[in-house]
């Protein structure tokens, strides 16, 4: 299930990107713009209102297994119960009927991040066993793969995809690249679906948290028999992260512990992408 493209550390990361698109292994998904969507600009700072996530967060506490020994976070899929399914549907409900506009931009961070999550998860349970998120074939289009472009979500009126939550809202409104760590593909190369709901007062040491373990667990950055090996979302979204190898090093350092700051400060090699697309289930050996 992984994908590898290689590339020379002195040349800019979009040559690694044209490598996995003429190779096959990139999708509209992971290649998405930024492009934003202005009817979700609106907010109100002075809004002191929060939003509830209790069910969210009572779901992920439950089926969430933070202490796998792969070091990845994993989820008991094989272990939901239908009163477990009943009370998923019924947060994604919920957010379905707040006004998400009236929200200060904190409020608004953590609802677009908890809704991508539940909606990917969803996913997951209601057509599982699946091997892989990119056999849920469901997006528009002849040439699509995976579900990121169907509509799963509506609010104010509007309904809403995967593609629009990352790529449209999060992104280029909150111009925040650890988001890329706050979203999951449930997968095992995607970051931890944390145990804890984001809220507007988590947000912050979450993302920190997310950024953290993800860049010093080896699907997220590592050298391995001499050679820099990183997740593919750094090249997907490499814009994000600096949009060069400079970039790309000063934001790993900014987050890796040791050895492997050391290791990084003293780097001079090229570089191997990959992604491992199987499904982070506990019951998945690896």
């Amino acid at each position: 299930m992984k994908i590898t493209a290689v590339f020379g550390q002195h040349k800019l990361f979009w040559l690694g990107l044209a490598l996995a698109i003429l190779t096959g292994h990139s999708n509209a998904h992971c290649t998405s713009k930024a492009e934003l969507w202005p009817r979700w600009q609106q907010h109100d700072p002075a809004n002191t209102q929060t939003i509830d996530h209790s069910r969210w967060q009572a779901f992920l506490q439950k089926l969430v297994v933070t202490n796998h020994p792969s070091g990845i976070n994993r989820v008991r899929y094989q272990a939901l119960s239908a009163a477990d399914f009943t009370a998923l549907q019924g947060y994604i409900r919920s957010m379905q009927e707040v006004t998400i506009s009236n929200y200060n931009r904190g409020e608004q961070k953590a609802f677009w991040i908890n809704v991508y999550n539940a909606l990917t998860v969803h996913l997951v349970v209601s057509r599982y066993p699946v091997a892989s998120i990119r056999d849920i074939n469901i997006s528009p289009g002849l040439a699509t793969r995976g579900p990121w472009g169907a509509k799963l979500f509506s609010v104010e009126g509007e309904k809403i995809s995967l593609d629009d939550i990352q790529h449209r809202i999060l992104r280029p409104i909150w111009k925040d690249r650890r988001a890329h760590y706050a979203l999951t593909n449930a997968t095992l190369g995607s970051p931890h679906l944390q145990a804890t709901a984001y809220t507007a007062e988590t947000s912050e040491a979450l993302l920190e948290r997310s950024a953290r373990e993800f860049i010093n667990h080896p699907r997220g950055v590592s050298i391995q028999k001499g050679r820099l090996q990183v997740s593919s979302l750094y090249v997907w979204f490499q814009e994000d992260f600096g949009g060069s190898a400079d970039g790309l090093m000063e934001h790993w350092q900014d987050y890796a512990d040791a050895p492997l700051a050391d290791a990084l400060a003293n780097y001079n090699g090229g570089l191997v992408h990959d992604y491992d697309w199987t499904l982070n289930g506990i019951d998945i050996k690896h």
